[in-house]
């Protein structure tokens, strides 16, 4: 069985080795639209990260027969034509959990603790020429008693909320919106009026791209703060920046944009001011992360190759 990795970069420097063993294995750095056919050639596995597989490359690619996306998201395949073409897509899920849970409150305690500008200060200097044994020129807030407003509840809003209660914060969990609250929930509105923090973790589709645009954020409190570890179009990067400038919330961290990598012209790119924090995609990424990733990838090729589709998608 050969097995081909369009994008091997995209997991670091972690070892394939439970996928090397299943097969002939050949991994590329990253893979250009151009590349695919030509290294998919008498492939019947393909990985991929990011590198996207479209119909066109499929039908030139006849002994195909399996899609292995190395992430959760699935939007870099035309699985309609994956679908009609008898070519299954799996992707993994899980996996990230942990790492994605520890950069969310990594980021808030940065954001309400103003960490970042204590650590930047003190690398210039500002520590070393004090008066005092301390500095405390920006406020330093706690978790404790805030409250936490959790926008989706799959797994990764679960295991947030699950650590905000260690932390003594009040949870809501927010409603889709337009949507009568179920048990257990608040309307999206009720959510963004009355969270400290609001934290995104809903999945990016039709009805939640630019959900948190000019008009949401002016609901929110003035003293709050935003963070995004989810997909970048949920936020309309523009109105944040605005918000962001006029003081309409106090604050944003984001590991994700909607695009990426971004260009010099993305307004958040452009944003000079303090309080805003951007990481770059790593929220995933812990080395414990990257290994589970391709413990599942392997899972899904050694299925297959006994005849059965896991985590199928398609």
């Amino acid at each position: 069985m050969k097995i081909v990795m369009l994008d091997k970069d995209t997991l670091g420097n972690n070892s394939l080795a439970p996928i090397e063993s299943l097969g002939e294995f050949i991994a590329y750095p990253l893979t250009d639209s151009q590349e695919v056919v030509p290294r998919l050639n008498n492939a019947q596995v393909v990985i991929t990260n990011k590198a996207k597989i479209n119909r066109d490359h499929m039908l030139a690619l006849p002994e195909l027969k399996l899609i292995c996306v190395a992430a959760t998201g699935t939007n870099n395949i035309d699985i309609a034509a994956a679908n009609e073409l008898g070519i299954a897509v799996c992707n993994v899920a899980g996996y990230s959990t942990s790492s994605l849970i520890q950069h969310t409150f990594t980021m808030m305690s940065l954001l309400l603790g103003n960490m970042h500008r204590y650590i930047q200060d003190t690398a210039q200097g500002a520590w070393q020429r004090s008066e005092m044994f301390c500095r405390l020129d920006y406020p330093i807030n706690e978790l404790a008693g805030k409250t936490l407003s959790i926008i989706g509840f799959g797994e990764l809003g679960q295991g947030v909320a699950k650590v905000a209660s260690a932390f003594s914060m009040e949870v809501l969990i927010a409603e889709r919106q337009g949507e009568v609250p179920r048990a257990g929930r608040v309307s999206f509105e009720d959510a963004l009026q009355r969270g400290d923090i609001v934290s995104i973790h809903c999945p990016l589709t039709a009805h939640t791209t630019a959900l948190i645009n000019k008009q949401t954020l002016a609901m929110m409190k003035p003293s709050a703060v935003l963070i995004n570890t989810a997909r970048g179009p949920i936020i309309n990067e523009a109105d944040l920046a605005d918000a962001l400038a006029n003081g309409v919330i106090a604050g944003a961290a984001l590991d994700v944009l909607s695009e990426e990598p971004p260009q010099a012209s993305n307004p958040l790119i452009k944003y000079q001011g303090d309080n805003l924090l951007l990481t770059p995609h790593t929220a995933w990424a812990s080395s414990q992360a990257r290994d589970r990733l391709i413990a599942q990838l392997a899972l899904n090729i050694s299925a297959f190759e006994g005849g059965k589709i896991r985590n199928q998608v398609s």
